[in-house]
């Protein structure tokens, strides 16, 4: 067996050596012998390989010799051929082996020169690559250092847009070289540098707005002024634009045509480049949060530096105060202005904290300096240049509220020291006044004193019209005194000056309008009357009847000041009347200086009628009437031709009337004394001799003075006399018959007339006398030390208690009848 696979083997690779030798071409030759190397490598087969190869051969060799006996001849001829072919064959090798040797030689230097030609272009390619990097490293360095040459030139934004280029484009071209990585790593840098540098110059521009801020805001105050000039214009050529407020849509719509830029006109021009520069960097940077709190950081602190820590507003001119409000006014536009040209830098709530900030530190510090100015021109000063502001601001929609507490606050102080100087006014005018009826020399002084009082003359008796002026004869008197025209201008004088706090600006007209009202009230009740009737302790009855001839003027006058109200009141929705309170002060005051004179005058007729020195058991008529009723009368004429002349016909006759009455009662006192028992007849015909001096005194009155009214006054006193006459002629019965006492004796108390008729005697003797009286009282008659006035015993008291009673007892029946 193992020579059998032996000899199967070697007849395989004799087959493939054979196989081999009969490839076509070279290549498949190689390819088919060299596996069959290998694989009798590998196989250990390379012994019988080198056998099959050697039989192969041998048989080759058998086969070619075969080949060659059998055609010899041929073969002869065929290597004779073969060998000139060879011959020729080598020539022709020799010629190709030189012709390969020359163009070997050809080719070498030809390679050479390919070579050559090759290192040249790869040179050249070097050089134009280098050439390329050094052009493309050169534009990265000219981008480069074009952006430090714009940042020099303050081109910020074209600088930062070419950096930008120079990072995305440029050095992505060049990043295999180690000059982008180095630009790479200074672009931040260069961002930083270009950051600071309009930041730098954004600085430049606060410091300067803020600079410019009062600037600004005095343009604008101006501006202001202006169309409240043209407002005021409109105004008058126009009903309907008249009720129009500035800043109301009716305003603004016809103010349109007026076109005027505050942040950009021939004063000021504020030039926002710088910010919207900034922005657009930051934002290119994405550093927007950032600048935006940076920003709203340095407001604030330029907000700060814009409130001073003292405010002067003693200032004549204001200045203080005015330079504070336009600093605030410009620094407010220019927040408002940013926000309108930015989209969602400025926050609204921080330009909102920004403005009362600074609204609360204005308000804080006017506060805190108005407590030093008690002028009223100044505060009417410093509340115009406040209005302004307010009026200025609220047309850039800023929110005023608080502002116009401050007015409140401002129109407070202001009244009060309106208050204070009016109340010194009406002080020294109340002292200084001469209490006189005013004397008016001639028409033009007469025409001045009646335009600024509230006072109608009474019209002319003959023809019932008021008098001209020039119809006058001068010098003439007014009833009232100087006091009462001072008055009149200080009270016209008191509403205007309250009303020129809301002439330019006021959201509060119907605060106004009340405390006007109030304070008004406040300085006539609680001052002006109240000093008035402190005068009223006066015992010089010309002085109060003075005082209450110009209470009656200021009591008329009070309707007219209430028309007045009523008229220049502020408020356009308030409706309805005013009604003063003190007109009832005026009229309680009226009162009291009636009632004193009514005291001084009676004081007067009391200490006159206490004069009188009755001998009331006089056996004798005197000749005239008595000394004291002389006196009297004259004191009467006195006050109705002098002290009394001035007033009021109404308070003149209620005055005297009263006067009479009381004269009448203390009259009637006298025989009613209860120290008196018993009148004679030439006593009581005394009596009734002065009680008729003082009724034809009356009598004979001036018609003006209605003397039948004053005679009312008397009535009593005169149907007492009356009776006494009677009962002095004894016929003093006729009081107790009804038909004769109700129209003669109406008046008559009748306790008192009974009195008097049992006081007084008949004309008899004293002898008579006393049979009468023993015949009324059942008692001796009277004794002499009784007729001459002097006391009684008690039996005689008792006895005239019983006729008294015997008279009343009368009385009560005659009552019964009646």
């Amino acid at each position: 067996m193992p020579g059998l696979i032996i000899g199967d083997q070697h007849d395989d690779l004799t087959s493939a050596v054979q196989q081999i030798i009969l490839s076509s071409s070279e290549s498949d030759y190689l390819d088919q012998l060299i596996p069959l190397l290998r694989n009798a490598h590998t196989q250990t087969q390379v012994t019988p390989l080198i056998h099959a190869l050697n039989h192969v051969s041998a048989d080759r060799e058998a086969e070619i010799e075969r080949i060659c006996n059998t055609n010899h001849q041929e073969f002869i001829s065929s290597v004779q051929q073969l060998q000139s072919v060879r011959e020729g064959t080598v020539t022709l090798t020799s010629e190709i082996m030189e012709l390969s040797r020359s163009i070997e030689a050809s080719t070498e230097k030809l390679a050479e020169q390919k070579k050559a030609l090759v290192d040249s272009r790869g040179v050249r390619q070097n050089i134009d690559d280098a050439t390329q990097a050094l052009k493309d490293c050169l534009e990265v360095l000219r981008l480069a250092n074009q952006v430090h040459d714009l940042l020099g030139k303050k081109n910020h934004y074209a600088a930062l847009r070419a950096l930008d280029e120079l990072q995305n484009v440029h050095l992505r071209e060049v990043t295999r070289y180690k000059i982008a990585e180095m630009i790479e790593r200074s672009v931040p840098a260069t961002q930083g540098l270009i950051a600071e540098a309009v930041m730098t110059d954004l600085n430049t521009w606060l410091y300067r707005i803020r600079e410019t801020s009062q600037f600004l805001g005095e343009v604008a105050f101006y501006h202001t002024e202006m169309r409240r000039a043209r407002q005021k214009e409109r105004a008058a050529n126009d009903d309907y634009l008249a009720t129009a407020k500035l800043n109301s849509p009716v305003e603004l719509v016809a103010d349109e045509v007026e076109e005027f830029d505050v942040l950009n006109n021939d004063e000021v021009q504020v030039d926002f480049s710088p910010l919207f520069e900034c922005l657009h960097i930051h934002d290119a940077l994405g550093q927007t949060d950032k600048f935006r709190s940076d920003y709203a950081a340095t407001r604030r602190r330029q907000k700060d530096l814009l409130v001073p820590q003292t405010l002067d507003l003693l200032d004549e001119e204001s200045a203080g105060l005015s330079s504070l409000l336009e600093g605030i006014a410009g620094f407010a536009i220019v927040e408002k202005a940013t926000m309108a040209k930015t989209e969602n830098f400025r926050a609204q709530t921080d330009v909102d904290e920004l403005w009362d900030s600074m609204c609360q530190s204005a308000i804080a510090l006017i506060s805190s300096a108005l407590p030093k100015v008690t002028n009223d021109d100044a505060l009417l000063k410093i509340k115009g240049v406040i209005a302004l502001f307010i009026q200025t601001m609220d047309s850039w929609n800023y929110p005023v509220t608080a502002l116009d507490g401050l007015l409140l606050t401002l129109f407070e102080k202001y009244s009060n020291v309106l208050k204070t100087r009016f109340s010194e006014d009406f002080t020294e005018i109340v002292n200084t006044d001469d209490y006189m009826p005013m004397p008016i020399a001639n028409a033009e002084e007469y025409t001045r004193v009646l335009s600024v009082s509230f006072y109608t003359p009474p019209p002319n008796p003959e023809t019932g019209l008021e008098e001209k002026a020039e119809d006058l004869e001068y010098p003439c008197v007014l009833p009232f005194s100087q006091m009462y025209p001072l008055v009149c201008i200080d009270i016209r004088n008191f509403l205007t000056q309250i009303y020129l706090f809301s002439d330019d600006h006021s959201r509060h007209t119907t605060i106004i309008d009340n405390t006007l009202k109030e304070m008004l009230d406040d300085l006539l009740m609680n001052n002006f009357i109240t000093l008035l009737t402190d005068r009223l302790k006066s015992q010089y009855p010309g002085q109060i009847v003075q005082i209450l001839t110009n209470l009656d003027h200021f009591e008329a006058a009070c309707s007219d000041i209430e028309d007045l109200l009523v008229s220049a009141r502020s408020s356009s929705s308030a409706a309805g009347p005013i009604s003063l309170r003190a007109t009832t002060a005026f009229t309680t005051a009226k009162t009291q200086a009636e009632k004193r004179v009514f005291e001084l005058v009676n004081s007067k007729i009391d200490d006159l009628i206490e004069t009188a020195e009755y001998d009331w058991l006089s056996t004798y008529v005197p000749e005239g009437v008595s000394l004291y009723m002389q006196e009297l009368t004259r004191y009467l004429q006195n006050i109705m031709t002098s002290v009394l002349m001035g007033l009021p016909y109404t308070i003149k006759d209620m005055m005297f009337y009263t006067a009479l009455e009381h004269i009448g009662e203390n009259l009637l006192s006298l025989p009613l004394d209860p120290e008196i028992i018993k009148i004679s007849s030439q006593a009581a015909e005394a009596y009734v001799m002065d009680v008729g001096h003082i009724v034809s005194f009356v009598e004979g009155l001036d018609e003006a003075d209605r003397p039948q009214v004053l005679l009312e006054a008397l009535e009593e006193l005169r149907q007492t006399t009356d009776l006494i006459t009677l009962a002095a002629e004894g016929k003093g019965e006729m009081f107790f018959d009804s038909s004769i006492a109700g129209p003669r004796f109406g008046k008559v108390d009748k306790l008192k007339g009974a009195e008097l008729l049992e006081k007084v005697e008949a004309r008899r003797s004293l002898t008579a006398m006393g049979s009468v009286g023993g015949a009324l009282g059942g008692g001796s008659g009277l004794s002499p030390t009784m007729a001459g006035g002097g006391g009684f015993e008690e039996g005689h008291a008792k006895k005239a208690s019983t006729t008294l009673g015997d008279f009343r007892d009368r009385f009560g029946q005659f009552g019964r009848r009646g």
